[in-house]
This record gives C-alpha cells, sequence and structure tokens, in this order.
C-alpha cells in the first residue's frame, strides 16, 4: 500500500525536513488571541472604569415581570428607571473619587473611577407602569413590573350559518 504522504506533492520534502513554515504563524496568532482575552473581564469591570455588565436575573409571571439586578456600590441616586413604549430602561452611572495625602511620607494619591451601566429590556405583555416598583438594597436591585388590568376577555363565539 502506498504511503498517502508521497501523493502530496509539495509536503514530502517538508515533512521530512521537519520544517512547517505556518507553525510561527500559528504560534503568533494563538498569542495575540489569548493577550487580546486575558483583560477583556477586567477591562469590563467597575474597578478600572468604563461600562459595567452586572449580573441581570428576569423572570415572567403571572402578576407580570421581576428583574434582579446586581449593582454593587451603587446608590438609589445613581440609578435611575422608566418605562417607554413597552420597553423597561434600567440605567445606572457611578463615579468615585479617592484623595490620601501623607505629608511625612511625601506622597499625594488621587484616585477617580467611573462606570455606567444601561439595559433595555422589551416588555412581553402590556405594562402598568404606574404601578411598577423598585427596591436598592445593599447593591441588589429588585423592579417588579404588573401586568395592566384589562377586563377578561372571555371568547366570542361565531354562529355558522348557511348559503340556503
Amino acid at each position: 500500500m502506498a504511503e498517502f504522504r508521497s501523493l502530496i506533492p509539495f509536503g514530502r520534502t517538508l515533512a521530512r525536513s521537519g520544517y512547517d513554515p505556518f507553525s510561527g504563524f500559528r504560534q503568533e496568532i494563538d498569542r495575540l488571541l489569548e493577550d487580546f482575552g486575558r483583560d477583556l473581564p477586567a477591562a469590563l469591570s467597575s474597578n478600572k472604569g468604563g461600562f459595567i455588565i452586572p449580573k441581570v436575573d428576569v423572570a415572567e409571571t403571572d402578576e407580570g415581570l421581576e428583574l434582579t439586578a446586581e449593582l454593587p456600590g451603587f446608590d438609589e441616586k445613581d440609578v435611575s428607571l422608566d418605562i417607554h413604549d413597552g420597553v423597561l430602561t434600567i440605567k445606572a452611572e457611578h463615579k468615585s473619587e479617592r484623595e490620601e495625602k501623607d505629608e511625612k511620607k511625601q506622597y499625594h494619591l488621587v484616585e477617580r473611577s467611573q462606570g455606567s451601566f444601561l439595559r433595555r429590556l422589551a416588555l412581553p405583555f402590556e405594562a402598568d407602569a404606574d404601578k411598577a416598583s423598585a427596591h436598592l438594597d445593599k447593591g441588589l436591585l429588585k423592579v417588579t413590573v404588573p401586568r395592566q388590568a384589562s377586563a377578561e376577555k372571555k371568547p366570542k363565539p361565531i354562529p355558522i350559518g348557511s348559503n340556503k
């Protein structure tokens, strides 16, 4: 039986010599992708500023919608909520500044950080925005959006007639 490598016209000399012209290229691409992904979670965290991606849990119940978002470090004044055209919008912006000074050690440190968060959710039902409520406690935002109260819709029978 013939060896399969002998069927590849340009592969015989490369395979025997041990040289692969694409191995260096492949290693550089792997290194580039590793470097790109390494600092991605840190860049999105609130420690360095920029956009914050908090965990959000959404549940639709018989009464309406229940949403829970993790917003550590945010106060009530930092968060705004609204319902417009069937879309719930959660917006949060956090800014902090810290200053340390020590004359004996001769240093002065000023750190500033900020982050913002915007999330829009299309509501799968007609919401009663007047009865919606939200509560922020220890960095956990809980939002309840009830369904619009509507009259009980009963099926309307359609009479069947004949063409006589």
